[in-house]
C-alpha cells in the first residue's frame, strides 16, 4: 500500500469525516442559519456518493486520464526521448535558473488564469525534465505543488477561483490587486529559497553517501590485488594469468570507448540520468541512440501553452473587460460560406477565449496528438497501446480526484461543517484575525475547491461580521489561506493527485515542506496584523 499512500490518506480523511456527520448536528444558511439536528452518513452513502461526484465532477477526472493516454502516446514516439534530452542539454549548467522559471510561469498561470488543473497537461513534462536534470521527486513536488499553491494563495484575475467570494463580501475583482500580487511575489520567493535549499541539503547527503561507496570500493580493490599473489604460490598456471589477462584488456578497451562515447552530449544525458534511475523510472520515456527530429514538438507545445493561456485569460466583463474575443467568437460562429455557416457547423458548439474550461481541451489535446502520430507515423496499434499504458498510469490520480469529490459530496449533503463555523465566530465579537483564519483553515479543508470553500462559509461570515470595512482583508485571508491549506490538506485535488503521479508518500512531503508552509504562514499573519490596523 506504500505506492498508494496518497489515496490512503485520503480515504481516511473520507472515512473521518463520515464519523463528524455523527458527532456534530447539521445546519445551513439560507438568509438565516438553521439546525436541522443530526444527518448522519450511513454505509451505503459511502458507495453511492462516489457515484454522485462522478454525475457532478467526472469531466475532471477524465481529463486526468486523457492526459494520462496523452503521455501514453508520447512515450510512444522516440524522437520525445530525444525532445527531452535536447533541453536538458541546452540547459545544463542552468538548471535551478529552469526550475525557478517553471516555478514562476505555473504560480502566475494560476493567479490570473485559474488553471490549478489545467496545468496537468504540462505536469508529466515538467517532471519528466526536473528528473533528467539530476533532481528528485521531492523537488518535483516541491516544484509544481509549491507554485501552484502560492498561485492560488496569491490569486488576482481568475474570476473562476473568486466568484464566489467577491459575491458574498460584495468586492470588486481588483480588490487590493497589489496586495495580492505581493502575496504572490513573498510566496514565491520562499518557495525558491526553500527548495534550493533541500537540493543544497540532499546534494550533500548523496556527497556522504558516495564518499563511502568509494572507501568501500578501495578497500575491495586491495583485497582483489592480493588474491592473485596466493594463487601464484600455489601454482597457479600460465594459461590462467594469460586468459585473466585478456579479459581485463577487452574490459578496459570497452571502459575507453564507453569514455570517448560519454563525450558526446546525448550520452552526458545519459550519465546524469543514471544517478536519479531510481527516481527517474517510469517518469521519462527510454532512451534512444538514433537521431530524431524535434522540431514538430518544439513548435506543438509551444503552441498548445499559448492557447490554454489565451483561452483561460479573464478576458471578458469578469476580467479584464476586452471583447475582442468574444465579438471573434460571434462573428465566426455567424460567418457564412453561400448562405451556410460553416465554422458553426463544423465546430459545434464553442466559448470565446477567457471562458474556456477543462472539457474545451479535450479537442486541442486530441488534434495535437494526432498531428504528431502522421508526423511521426506512429502505427494505430502503438496508439492504441500508448493510450491504455498511459491511462494506466493517470487511474491513481484520478481515483484521489474522485474520491476527494466525493468528500465534497459529503459535506455538502452532510453540512455539519456550519456549526464547527459558528462555534469558532463566537469566541470573539466583530472581526479577529485569529477566528477568521482557523474558520478559513477548516473551510478549505473541508471542501476543497474554491467556490464551495467561499460559499460554505462567507455568507454566514458576513451576518457575523458585519463591519465591512474588514471585508478588503477577509477577502485577503479567505484566499492566501486556501492557496497555503491546499500545500498541506490530504483534501487537496493538486497536492494529492500529484503526490500519487510521483508515488512520493503523504509522510515524506509533510517532512519536507513544512519549513516552507510554516514560513510562509507566518508571513501572511503579518501581512494580515498589518492590514487590519491600517
Amino acid at each position: 500500500m506504500k505506492k498508494h499512500n496518497a489515496i490512503k490518506a485520503v480515504l481516511i480523511t473520507l472515512l473521518l469525516f463520515m464519523v463528524l456527520t455523527w458527532i456534530f448536528p447539521a445546519a445551513y444558511f439560507s438568509g438565516e442559519y438553521a439546525e436541522q439536528g443530526r444527518v448522519q452518513m450511513g454505509l451505503f452513502d459511502l458507495f453511492n456518493y462516489p457515484l454522485t461526484s462522478i454525475s457532478y465532477f467526472g469531466y475532471i477526472v477524465l481529463f486526468i486520464v486523457l492526459v494520462g493516454g496523452f503521455y501514453g502516446i508520447l512515450y510512444k514516439i522516440p524522437a520525445y526521448r530525444s525532445f527531452l534530452d535536447k533541453i536538458v542539454a541546452k540547459v545544463s549548467g542552468k538548471e535551478k535558473l529552469v526550475l525557478a522559471i517553471i516555478m514562476i510561469i505555473f504560480a502566475v498561470l494560476t493567479s490570473i488564469c485559474g488553471l490549478q488543473i489545467g496545468l496537468a497537461v504540462f505536469i508529466p513534462f515538467v517532471v519528466s525534465l526536473i528528473l533528467l536534470m539530476g533532481y528528485d521527486k521531492i523537488v518535483a513536488a516541491l516544484t509544481v505543488v509549491g507554485s501552484i499553491g502560492v498561485g492560488l494563495a496569491g490569486t488576482t484575475y481568475a474570476y473562476t477561483n473568486l466568484a464566489s467570494l467577491l459575491q458574498a463580501l460584495a468586492l470588486d475583482l481588483d480588490f487590493e490587486i497589489g496586495i495580492r500580487f505581493v502575496i504572490l511575489l513573498l510566496g514565491l520567493i520562499l518557495l525558491m529559497f526553500n527548495v534550493f535549499m533541500y537540493i543544497k541539503k540532499d546534494a550533500s547527503k548523496k556527497g556522504d553517501k558516495l564518499e563511502k561507496k568509494s572507501v568501500k570500493k578501495v578497500e575491495i580493490t586491495e583485497e582483489v590485488i592480493e588474491a592473485p599473489k596466493k594463487e601464484v604460490k600455489t601454482g597457479t598456471s600460465k594459461a590462467a594469468k594469460t586468459s585473466k589477462t585478456k579479459k581485463s584488456t577487452k574490459k578496459g578497451k570497452s571502459s575507453k570507448n564507453n569514455n570517448k562515447a560519454a563525450l558526446k552530449d546525448e550520452d552526458i544525458i545519459v550519465v546524469k540520468e543514471s544517478v536519479v534511475a531510481d527516481d527517474s523510472e517510469g517518469f521519462v520515456p527510454t532512451i534512444v541512440n538514433s537521431k530524431h527530429k524535434i522540431w514538430p514538438f518544439v513548435i506543438g507545445f509551444f503552441l498548445l501553452f499559448v492557447l490554454m493561456v489565451l483561452a483561460f485569460i479573464p478576458w471578458g466583463e469578469n476580467g479584464f473587460g476586452i471583447d475582442f474575443f468574444t465579438e471573434l467568437s460571434n462573428n465566426t460562429q455567424e460567418f457564412e460560406l453561400f448562405g451556410f455557416p460553416i465554422f458553426a457547423k463544423l465546430l459545434g458548439t464553442f466559448v470565446a477565449f477567457g471562458e474556456w474550461s477543462i472539457t474545451d481541451m479535450f479537442l486541442p489535446l486530441g488534434i495535437l496528438i494526432l498531428i504528431f502520430a502522421l508526423i511521426y507515423k506512429v502505427k494505430i496499434n502503438d496508439i492504441f497501446d500508448g493510450f491504455v499504458n498511459g491511462a494506466k498510469k493517470a487511474l491513481a490520480p484520478a481515483t484521489i480526484v474522485l474520491f476527494i469529490y466525493t468528500i465534497l459530496v459529503l459535506v455538502t449533503y452532510h453540512p455539519f461543517q456550519l456549526v464547527i463555523y459558528k462555534t469558532i465566530l463566537g469566541f470573539s465579537k466583530g472581526f479577529n484575525i485569529a477566528t477568521t483564519s482557523l474558520v478559513a483553515i477548516l473551510a478549505s479543508l473541508f471542501n476543497g475547491d474554491p467556490a464551495y470553500v467561499f460559499q460554505s462559509i462567507l455568507p454566514f461570515y458576513v451576518t457575523e461580521v458585519t463591519n465591512s470595512d474588514f471585508y478588503t482583508t477577509v477577502g485577503i485571508m479567505f484566499q492566501s489561506l486556501y492557496g497555503l491549506t491546499m500545500l498541506v490538506a490530504p483534501t487537496s485535488l493538486i497536492l494529492m493527485s500529484v503526490l500519487s503521479y510521483l508515488k512520493v508518500n503523504y509522510r515524506d512531503w509533510l517532512k519536507n515542506a513544512w519549513k516552507f508552509l510554516l514560513e510562509f504562514l507566518v508571513v501572511l499573519i503579518i501581512l494580515f496584523v498589518i492590514l487590519a490596523l491600517i
